[in-house]
């Protein structure tokens, strides 16, 4: 991925040091506030303040016990209710097409933070089926108080949540708690950006107040007893899973869950922060470099790592490193949070038509090009094209699973190369 002309070293070099916990603390008890920014959390519905039932968190994009501002608001807010609290995950029958590689990662990490709220004290509830129907249902037989949820800007998931919000008891208040950006997708920006550029000093400026050090998580003042957790048989769930999304299957070189995250990002042999930040400056973009590359994105994407842990981490070698930190910062804070606010600030952003004006145009402009090559759906799929570096990428994808980023630029502008209609691409 490219990066903006500015020189990297200049744009975190003034930012201060985050506060330590123990003021973030002092801070939330003087002003009788939560322990988590209220900038954070937004209030989907109101309910009974009255209300002494459990509190819920439902838990879906950010999939760990450690630095997850949601699971804190939870259990903070259990304690000041003087109630229980609970962490809710639902499968779908239909995860969204992913077959054994995406839902194996997924399963094999969750099997591991089972236990890691265990030992908090904190009951894992998996659910299958409809989000819609579970959550509503598990809720109303508690008699929970509050529902806290991820955020996520897919359109889809913001219609589940609606749905919930209409669907739980009148006296169930409802938050959602943006645990997956360091600034809040909503308080960053109010509208669509155009690009980085302008979405980067708005995040800039908010960074001292949300770039922080994360609290210590309390343990639950009450045990939660409104419902006995079913054993779940993660040999058997994993298995099926296996077996039915057998076409793509799991990956060796990726182990998943917090504590396999944690060792790529600090791990003492091959650490992306203590063993091959130094290079990052310079390797990121050479596609014959993986090693360059931190190696996080699939742990960002199933939420088992912080994205603000890894930038507290990492300004810890700013002095070292100070290029490759600042780097790092802006292809892992603005680049990503820029991503979130496109996916819900237009609604159409898995269409063409959701694509700025300039490109649409450049397109139809270019429709009626002639095209050297055209190739079908299964010649990609099968890198049976006439470029071997495409087919390389495309190889990489299949077998490994991930493919270069600076590679994955050139992959989808051949596809819109070799074919006729530009919609096919967007499929």
């Amino acid at each position: 991925m490219r990066f903006p002309s500015t020189h990297p070293v200049r744009i975190f070099q003034n930012l201060p040091m985050a506060p330590s916990v123990k003021s973030a603390n002092k801070k939330a008890k003087t002003s009788n506030t939560s322990v988590v920014d209220e900038g954070r959390i937004r209030v989907l519905k109101e309910g009974d303040s009255s209300g002494k039932g459990p509190v819920i968190y439902w838990m879906f994009r950010d999939q760990r016990s450690r630095d997850n501002w949601a699971l804190i608001h939870a259990v903070d807010q259990a304690r000041r209710m003087d109630t229980s609290v609970a962490v809710a995950f639902n499968l779908f029958d239909q995860f969204l097409g992913a077959k054994a590689r995406q839902l194996g990662f997924m399963l094999r990490g969750l099997k591991e933070l089972e236990q890691n709220l265990n030992d908090l004290e904190i009951p894992f509830f998996l659910f299958q089926g409809e989000a819609t129907d579970n959550i509503p249902k598990f809720l109303n037989e508690c008699n929970a108080s509050l529902l806290v949820m991820d955020f996520s800007p897919l359109r889809d998931v913001r219609q589940w949540k609606d749905e919930i919000c209409m669907k739980v008891s009148e006296s169930i208040a409802v938050h959602e708690v943006d645990a997956h950006n360091v600034v809040p997708m909503w308080v960053a920006s109010s509208k669509l950006e155009y690009s980085a550029k302008t979405i980067r000093s708005k995040i800039h400026k908010l960074l001292p107040e949300y770039l922080v050090d994360f609290p210590t998580l309390q343990t639950p003042c009450r045990k939660f007893t409104a419902r006995h957790p079913t054993e779940i048989d993660w040999e058997k769930l994993i298995s099926d899973v296996l077996r039915e999304g057998a076409e793509v299957p799991e990956l060796q070189w990726c182990e998943p869950g917090e504590k396999a995250a944690m060792e790529v990002l600090l791990g003492s042999k091959d650490g992306f922060l203590t063993a091959r930040l130094k290079n990052y400056y310079n390797d990121r973009n050479n596609p014959l470099k993986p090693k360059g590359l931190s190696g996080l994105s699939p742990y960002f994407h199933f939420g088992m790592i912080s994205t603000q842990r890894c930038a507290l981490e990492a300004r810890n070698f700013k002095k070292m490193h100070p290029q490759s930190v600042d780097t790092f910062l802006e292809e892992m804070i603005v680049r990503r949070e820029l991503a979130d606010n496109f996916c819900y600030y237009q609604p159409k952003y898995d269409s063409l038509e959701g694509a700025w004006e300039w490109a649409r145009k450049t397109l139809l402009d270019h429709a009626a090009d002639k095209r050297d090559n055209i190739y079908t759906k299964e010649q990609l799929e099968k890198a049976e094209t006439a470029d071997p570096l495409w087919n390389a990428s495309q190889l990489e994808m299949v077998h490994h699973g991930k493919m270069h980023g600076f590679m994955r630029m050139y992959w989808a502008k051949k596809i819109l190369e070799w074919t006729v209609d530009q919609k096919k691409p967007w499929q």
